[in-house]
């Protein structure tokens, strides 16, 4: 069973220095449980998550939303079929943020972000997210460092207004090592199963690594708060990086505190005949 110690120590710890080179990319879980084991948890917490969300749809009083970033090939397409499969599709919205639209472009860059944000009952996931824009940008020069910083207050700004109109925020950094990029990436090319999924700008982008590293540890230095933290989930192991994010998720639902819907008086002696 998850509890909040075990996941704290994934915790980006608002106001202080961070660096993405400190943490680990496995992680061995206490009492090394089995491949077996961890599936065994993960499937009970999925449906904690469940009901959860259940209590979520019936109120529309709040909402969550998860955010999944890290680089190419990191599982944010799996993790979120592992943390959520089984869960009411009726109270999931999936959204994945790819190059801009023409449209898109007229507008701020929050703008699309903010019409993707759940409606209150629901669990949202964001599958990359607003903080590709600043960290790619930054990346590949377009944008000094000040404007970076513009950009991330920015966001602060805009992540604290979702907390304060209801809708909690928990998000996870998939960190992946240099090596087993390299092996996911190669495993997409010889496997013909797995080419759909494999883009060729994934090998260039490959090629910044060290001033991705850089400008995500800056982003989540800056944006770690209390009511919007980042975790840097360890995300060389599927099962290890599956199990931790639904713990996470789940943590942030109990949070919520949600409760059961009023009985409606008026239906106490009503008989259907």
């Amino acid at each position: 069973m998850s509890t909040l110690s075990d996941v704290r120590s994934l915790l980006v710890e608002p106001g202080k220095a961070f660096d993405l080179k400190d943490r680990p990319t496995q992680l061995d879980l206490p009492g090394d449980p089995s491949r077996g084991a961890m599936e065994d948890e993960l499937a009970m917490l999925r449906a904690q998550i469940g009901d959860i969300q259940d209590l979520l749809f019936t109120r529309r009083e709040q909402a969550l939303l998860v955010v999944l970033q890290g680089m190419d090939s990191a599982g944010k397409d799996s993790t979120t079929k592992a943390v959520f499969t089984g869960v009411n599709p009726l109270g999931i919205r999936a959204a994945s943020f790819s190059v801009p639209t023409p449209q898109e472009r007229h507008h701020d860059y929050l703008w699309r972000v903010h019409a993707q944000v759940p409606p209150l009952g629901c669990i949202g996931v964001f599958n990359r997210s607003h903080y590709e824009e600043p960290v790619i940008r930054r990346v590949h020069g377009e944008i000094r460092n000040g404007e970076m910083k513009r950009f991330l207050r920015q966001i602060a700004d805009f992540e604290k207004m979702l907390t304060e109109s209801g809708t909690a925020i928990v998000k996870c950094f998939l960190h992946l090592s240099f090596e087993e990029q390299r092996e996911r990436l190669q495993e997409r090319i010889d496997n013909p199963l797995k080419n759909w999924k494999f883009d060729p700008s994934d090998l260039q982008e490959r090629q910044y690594w060290g001033a991705y590293q850089s400008a995500y540890s800056q982003a989540l230095e800056a944006t770690s708060t209390a009511q919007a933290p980042w975790y840097v989930v360890p995300a060389d192991r599927k099962p290890t990086r599956n199990l931790l994010v639904a713990r996470l998720v789940l943590d942030a639902l109990k949070n919520l505190k949600a409760k059961a819907p009023e009985p409606k008086p008026e239906l106490v002696r009503l008989k259907v005949v």
